[in-house]
Formats: C-alpha cells, sequence, structure tokens
C-alpha cells in the first residue's frame, strides 16, 4: 500500500515537473515583456488578490515597470502604466493598438456585436455610424443640450419633492442620466416612478456590480474553470438579456410610426441606415440592440457614479463647495438654466469636475485593447490578438503630471492665476482610437447636472466624511463608491 502510494506520487510529481517545464520553456521563449512566471492553466491568477485586480496590476508595476506581462490562464495580458507609456501606445501607435481585447464577462453574451466590443470593418462602421449620429446636436426638434437641460428640470423637481429628507442620491441620478439616453435614443423620457424603467435601471447596476466583483473578477482571469463554478457572475446574461428584451420591444413599437424621410431619434437613424445599406451586415438587427446597449452602459452607470461620488466629495470639502456657487451664481445666476457655453466662463467649475473625474477614475482598468499586427514595442515584441490593458488609474495618478496624484486637489487643473489649464493626466475617456464615443455628451452632462443641482441646492450630510470614505475603492473593472445618505437644501 505504500509502495503504491509512493509510486503514484512520483509519477505525479514526473508529470507536473514536465509540464511545469515545458511551459516554462515556451513562456521564456516568447519577447513578450517580463513578469511573474505563469503556472500551467491558471497562469498567473494567484498574483491576484481576491477581490483586488487593480491594486494587485499596480503592485506588479512596482516591480515589473511601465510595461510587464501576467497570464490569465494560458493567455497572456500585456500590461501599460503610466502617461508616457499608455500614451505611446494608444495615441502615438493608435493603430497598432486599437483592437478590442477580450473581456469574458461580456463577451459571452455580446460575442463581438455592437460598436464597443466589435472590431475589423463593423467596428469601424458602427462607430462611424454612431459618433455622426451623437454629433448631431440638431437631431429631430431637441437639441441635446436641450434634453439634458429639460432633464435637470425634472430632475430638480424630484429632488425637491424629498423635501430636504435624508437620501440616497443613487436612484435619481441614475434616473436623470439615463433618460438622455432614452431621449436620444427612443426618443422620449420615463417618468421617475415608471416600474419598468426602474427594474431596467437595476438591471444596469447588477451588471456593473457584479461584473466588479469577485466572481466577476475571476471570470475575466478564468472564464473556462469559472463557467463550472456557481455564483453571482451567472447572472450577468439574464441580467443582461432582459435590457436587450427591453431594447428590442423599442425598436419593435418604433418601426410602426417610422418614417425615413424625418428620423427622430437613434433608433429611427440606424433604421434608415439599413434601408440606405440593405448589403452592409454590420447594419443589421443584432448590431442595432448591442450598440443600444453599449450607449445605456457607457452613458449610465459611469456618469451616474461619477456624480455620485462628485456630491459626496462635495460635502466632504465645503470649502469648495462654496466656491462653487460663488461662481455659479456671478456667471449664470439663480434663474436661468446653466447651458454648455457658460462652461469657458467658469474656470474652478470646470477644474472641480475635471478632477472629480480624474479621482473617481470610474474605469481603472481602461476596456480592454488587442494589437491588430505583430508590433514591436519598447524592445519587446507583442503578436498579432494580445490583450492589452492599458491601465488608465496609473495616467490619472501618474505622480510625475500630478504633485498629489492620491488626493483631491482642482488646482491640478488651475494655472496660477485661477485659470483653467489642461492637464495630461486627465485620460478618464482613454484616448486614441478607442477613446469613448460618448465623450462630449457625458462632459456635457456632468456640468450642465452639476451646476444645475448647486445653483439650487447646498449638499449636507450626517456624516463627517474622510479621505478614506471618499477614495475610489480599488476593485475590477469598475470603481464603485460607497453608497451614503445626503440631504439638498434649497438655496432659494
Amino acid at each position: 500500500m505504500d509502495l503504491t502510494w509512493f509510486v503514484s506520487f512520483l509519477l505525479a510529481f514526473i508529470i507536473s515537473s514536465f509540464i511545469y517545464s515545458t511551459w516554462n520553456s515556451i513562456y521564456r521563449g516568447r519577447n513578450l515583456p517580463p513578469g511573474p512566471t505563469p503556472l500551467p492553466i491558471i497562469g498567473n491568477a494567484l498574483h491576484i488578490k481576491r477581490g483586488e485586480m487593480v491594486k494587485s496590476l499596480m503592485e506588479l508595476r512596482d516591480k515589473y515597470g511601465s510595461i510587464y506581462t501576467v497570464y490569465f490562464g494560458h493567455y497572456p495580458i500585456v500590461v501599460l502604466c503610466g502617461y508616457d507609456t499608455v500614451k505611446e501606445a494608444l495615441i502615438d501607435r493608435a493603430e497598432d493598438f486599437g483592437g478590442r481585447g477580450r473581456l469574458p464577462t461580456i463577451d459571452q453574451f455580446v460575442k463581438g456585436y455592437g460598436v464597443v466590443f466589435s472590431n475589423g470593418n463593423r467596428w469601424k462602421d458602427l462607430r462611424r455610424f454612431s459618433i455622426t449620429i451623437l454629433r448631431n446636436f440638431g437631431m429631430g426638434k431637441k437639441t441635446i443640450e436641450e434634453r439634458i437641460q429639460e432633464e435637470s428640470s425634472f430632475l430638480m423637481a424630484e429632488i425637491k419633492s424629498q423635501k430636504e429628507q435624508y437620501i440616497d442620491p443613487t436612484r435619481f441620478l441614475v434616473q436623470a442620466v439615463s433618460n438622455v439616453i432614452c431621449s436620444i435614443v427612443f426618443g422620449n423620457r420615463f417618468e421617475y416612478s415608471n416600474d419598468s424603467f426602474q427594474k431596467l435601471l437595476t438591471m444596469f447596476s447588477v451588471v456593473f456590480q457584479d461584473q466588479s466583483g469577485v466572481y466577476g473578477q475571476f471570470q475575466d482571469m478564468l472564464p473556462t474553470l469559472m463557467s463550472y463554478v456557481p455564483g453571482p457572475h451567472k447572472r450577468l446574461n439574464r441580467s443582461m438579456k432582459r435590457v436587450t428584451d427591453f431594447i428590442r420591444e423599442r425598436i419593435k413599437m418604433n418601426e410602426e410610426s417610422f418614417d425615413p424621410h424625418s428620423p427622430r431619434h437613434f433608433i429611427d437613424c440606424f433604421l434608415a441606415k439599413q434601408k440606405q445599406e440593405k448589403d452592409n451586415p454590420n447594419f443589421d438587427r443584432i448590431n442595432m440592440v448591442f450598440t443600444i446597449l453599449n450607449l445605456f452602459f457607457a452613458g449610465t452607470e459611469t456618469v451616474s457614479t461619477t456624480l455620485r461620488h462628485g456630491l459626496m466629495i462635495l460635502m466632504k470639502y465645503p470649502e469648495i463647495q462654496d466656491k462653487l456657487h460663488q461662481e455659479i451664481a456671478r456667471v449664470i445666476g439663480d434663474s436661468r438654466v446653466p447651458n454648455i457655453e457658460d462652461r469657458s466662463k467658469m474656470p474652478y467649475t470646470d477644474a472641480v469636475i475635471h478632477e472629480i473625474q480624474r479621482f473617481s477614475d470610474i474605469l481603472p482598468l481602461n476596456v480592454p485593447h488587442a494589437t491588430t499586427r505583430d508590433v514591436t514595442f519598447k524592445g519587446y515584441t507583442i503578436p498579432k490578438g494580445t490583450d492589452v490593458y492599458p491601465l488608465l488609474c496609473s495616467v490619472l495618478q501618474d505622480p510625475t503630471k500630478l504633485a498629489c496624484p492620491t488626493k483631491f486637489d482642482p488646482n491640478n487643473f488651475l494655472d496660477d492665476k485661477g485659470c483653467f489649464k489642461k492637464n495630461e493626466a486627465y485620460m478618464p475617456f482613454s484616448a486614441g482610437k478607442r477613446v469613448c464615443l460618448g465623450e462630449g455628451l457625458a462632459r456635457m452632462e456632468l456640468f450642465i447636472f452639476f451646476t444645475t443641482i448647486l445653483q439650487h441646492f447646498n449638499l449636507t450630510s450626517k456624516t463627517t466624511f474622510t479621505e478614506e470614505d471618499i477614495r475610489p475603492v480599488m476593485t475590477g473593472f469598475a470603481n464603485i463608491p460607497k453608497f451614503y445618505q445626503m440631504s439638498f437644501v434649497p438655496r432659494v
């Protein structure tokens, strides 16, 4: 019995040693950037602390430098850190690093359709079309700015109805931001009390949190293994299907009144494009559904989360809130609606909003990129199709561009005379070929919603927020600030 056990152990040891030595020789034979030695099957999963993917990758940066390689399973991931390296890849070598990499939590459902997760001609066609529509501020009877202003008035009414009670602002902010997207995509907004609308937004939140949670992080690293493991990551597909079912229903409703000569919103424009390019599969129904899905996720959770984080920061620093009130009163007053032209006259407000975005660091990992050809970069060879993680958090906190990168400080975007100044570390929308196509819309929403809220209210809370409270939680795909209670006290 003892001899059988010893032989079995010896055989297992020999096989394991052979597998490891073979794997290690293959790994070492590549001219990829250096990194921790991966193990067979699981790669570098043991180097990623449970639920702390971003923090773990940043710690590996400290050991291996601004470019290194980790393995998720048998897939190599080239990680880029710091402004100079990320800028060289995404901007100077934009074509080489312009592919979309793998994101298993999303890929299992999206399967390469839609504007964000597609590649090649499909991505080029859908991106060109989507940017054209989003830039067409005269679409329909209302410009996009007017749609945001209109929604801000509904948001103010909803907040006032709470009568200074201490509330969690999350639901109102998500509804307001999502209604802007609904207005652009569907041509109408939803009442905040609409049950279907609230359920839809709940699905957004569930997907966002499940994707960034512990199980979601493991799924992105080891998708095959995690397909056999129960957990909250299993509901991602169900949640996204409910959203796409809602979108399909809305498309069907709009088809009944569609006039190709008078498009009213994004769906009508897509339907008109389909008729123009009948033989182009990139404008089929499934790409329409997933492009709309992309717009919803990109334009709802990120902006509303930034707003929620920003309100907490302003309560932590009442002196900053006071300065904002003064600038808003001087430039806008209390009787008219803020507009985007006000931004150039409000350098302090503009700086604070930029700093909120930088500090909040909503998408620290960026959405994965991929090389579109074999690339020689900084002396290393990165094969075509290799996943690349340009860490936005390492840019937004680059000590060569910021005096105190971990502190909230609007002076990062102000010169000695109090005028707004650009900062190269500002890259919350990524950069290069894959820069967020909704950047202009998001920046307009943030400015109008923030200034409108502060025009009408003082922000207070029973909680005395600490620097630890407002610091973004470095988790996985997305940073989600802590939840809190606050009161909106009318100024007039």
